[in-house]
């Protein structure tokens, strides 16, 4: 049967998970040794020719990081489905959104407004936005369409497994590797390379069960050493997150951010932040509590970071959305 033949992919990302990849460090060459690596464009040289040409199924498994934020992503997801006998969302753009799952708070008209046009750094004095499709001497250029719409990878194509996290961490990424490899990876659809928990669970800080009286910014506190930081105001994803990343935000002092995502049973990782500092806000009155909470700035920003596309909400409705 010979080794198993394994890809990689990039879209709408920040190359964090090709890191995450090499980031195995001395186990790489283990992997090089036990499968064949045949795409990753990242680091090898290959055409996308290269993989139409493939036979369907020809990849046993397929490593997949990014949103899908434009038009190629999108073919590139479903040739990659196509080829690919296993695809898995991996790391937190692919499974939920992420950072780019944040424009879906705009249109895309504002996108484009910001990025060519308005920003104090642009000199655009002819407001010349990018085009699909355009005429030169040479022939006709052709870029990427970018969608209104940022999409999770399971909203375009099939997905057999996810892994979160933003990157995932060496160990967990190498404990899906060796599943891979082993093949023992568990049932179809099931998150992979994370724990059953969430982030609290597996922080070491210590917890006194105070409510909460008001919050601030990180950098504004110098916060007591081995205390929760939820506790002493500042803001914490590791109510609502998934365990597997070890807590490591919260070890060195600084807040978790959610980026592996819900935790197990729970569709919507932001209503379920929203719900538990519900439970531990200390205040009674309505007034107070809108106070308090207004302590957070951008709360959309903030519950669903690594989430929007993914949730409940999606996106925001704006005068160019289209479904």
């Amino acid at each position: 049967m010979g080794k198993p033949k394994v890809a990689f992919y990039w879209a709408a990302s920040c190359g964090g998970c090709e890191i995450a990849v090499l980031d195995i460090g001395d186990r790489l060459p283990v992997l090089a040794e036990a499968a064949d690596i045949i795409f990753w464009p990242c680091a090898m040289d290959v055409k996308y020719d290269d993989l139409r040409a493939m036979e369907d199924d020809f990849i046993d498994v397929c490593l997949f990081n990014g949103a899908i934020r434009n038009s190629e992503n999108e073919e590139m997801a479903g040739l990659l489905r196509k080829k690919s006998k296993i695809l898995v969302a991996y790391g937190s753009c692919a499974h939920e959104g992420c950072i780019p799952g944040l424009a879906n708070l705009v249109s895309e008209e504002d996108i484009l407004d910001r990025s060519y046009i308005s920003a104090p750094s642009v000199e655009n004095p002819g407001n010349v936005l990018p085009e699909v499709k355009t005429e030169t001497p040479e022939g006709e250029l052709e870029l990427p369409e970018l969608y209104d719409t940022v999409y999770t990878l399971d909203q375009v194509v099939d997905v057999d497994y996810y892994v979160p996290g933003c990157p995932p961490v060496a160990d967990r990424t190498w404990e899906v590797l060796e599943a891979i490899l082993d093949g023992t990876l568990p049932g179809k659809g099931n998150v992979v390379g994370a724990g059953s928990k969430i982030v609290c669970d597996e922080c070491s800080l210590e917890k006194k069960e105070t409510g909460i009286s008001g919050f601030v910014r990180p950098h504004l506190l110098e916060p007591e050493p081995d205390r929760c930081l939820l506790e002493q105001g500042v803001y914490c994803a590791g109510i609502g997150t998934r365990s597997g990343c070890g807590a490591l935000c919260p070890s060195v002092g600084m807040p978790c951010r959610g980026c592996y995502g819900a935790p197990p049973g729970v569709f919507d990782q932001g209503a379920k932040i929203v719900s538990a500092l519900g439970s531990i806000i200390d205040s009674t009155d309505p007034d107070e509590t809108d106070a308090i909470m207004s302590g957070i700035p951008c709360p959309a920003g903030l519950f669903y970071r690594f989430s929007l596309p993914h949730s409940i909400l999606r996106r925001k409705i704006t005068d160019g959305y289209e479904d």
